[in-house]
């Protein structure tokens, strides 16, 4: 009886001790809020009362699309009065080709960490040559950034998955032919999934490169498999409630060494959609 008894506390010793317990994990990385999803609000409300609202969401960091008609000291001062924190920015890729020093005394003049591209200029459908130059430019990107102390990411926008050889993608060559050391990568997981690619599987075939990410979810029902970069705005929807596979995703990006995430969100509901997006962000489990 007593060796029974003994097996039966030791049973549920194992369901309720902490070790159990600690096998499920949780998204704990504090989500921030690319400023792009709310470009209609700084345009209709100005600056002051669309950071008030980001404060509303309850997010600190910060992605910059523009500084909207102020300038980078004003814009950083807005953002600081209410404790947010801008830690990238999207600059234009012709500014990237002609001027990478110019626009790295931008970057840091608004105090950035990160500073990127958002889409590379091409004649479609990409090809090799153009992938080639497109690598060179942020090559160059990444080394005037490297003497100010910031990084440089290219933000992926699904063109880039233009076959190549091997069985892999325009994208492969660009991460390839790019130096590791000065130019990381920030997966939009729309922009993955919607050209019909895996983001766990390009998460860790080039694990380390990827340092943010873009937190976008696609409309159930929605095809995949197109390689324009372009789809309606419409198909961005609340996170959770699409067709990506958010536990997978976030804990890979975990794993891999991604450091900040952002929401994006550019459908006409966006100030609707985002705070039902980081409220699923604090339920995530994996």
């Amino acid at each position: 009886m007593f060796f029974r008894i003994a097996l039966t506390f030791t049973a549920l010793a194992l369901v309720f001790s902490p070790q159990t317990q600690a096998q499920e994990k949780k998204f704990t990385a504090s989500p921030g809020l690319q400023l792009y999803s709310l470009r209609s609000s700084f345009k209709l409300k100005g600056v002051s009362r669309t950071l008030d609202t980001v404060k509303s969401f309850g997010i600190t960091n910060v992605e910059l699309a523009g500084t909207y008609d102020l300038s980078a000291e004003a814009f950083k001062q807005e953002l600081s009065s209410r404790g947010l924190k801008a830690v990238s920015a999207h600059f234009p890729y012709a500014r990237w080709k002609k001027e990478p020093e110019a626009v790295a005394q931008e970057a840091k003049g608004l105090g950035l960490e990160y500073a990127g591209c958002a889409w590379a200029d091409h004649k479609a459908p990409m090809d090799e040559p153009q992938a080639r130059e497109i690598a060179a430019t942020f090559n160059k990107a990444g080394e005037a950034l490297a003497k100010v102390g910031i990084k440089f990411f290219y933000h992926l926008h699904g063109f880039e998955f233009q076959p190549w050889k091997d069985g892999e993608t325009l994208a492969d060559l660009i991460i390839k032919e790019t130096d590791p050391t000065n130019v990381k990568f920030q997966m939009d997981v729309l922009w993955v999934v919607f050209p019909g690619q895996d983001p766990v599987k390009l998460l860790e075939k080039y694990a380390g490169r990827w340092e943010l990410m873009h937190l976008k979810d696609l409309k159930k029902g929605v095809a995949t498999g197109d390689l324009s970069g372009k789809t309606d705005v419409e198909n961005d929807v609340t996170l959770g409630t699409g067709q990506m596979n958010w536990p997978a995703i976030l804990s890979t990006a975990e794993k891999v060494g991604v450091k900040y995430y952002f929401i994006e969100d550019e459908s006409s509901i966006s100030e609707k959609q985002i705070p039902a997006s980081v409220q699923f962000l604090g339920s995530v489990k994996w």
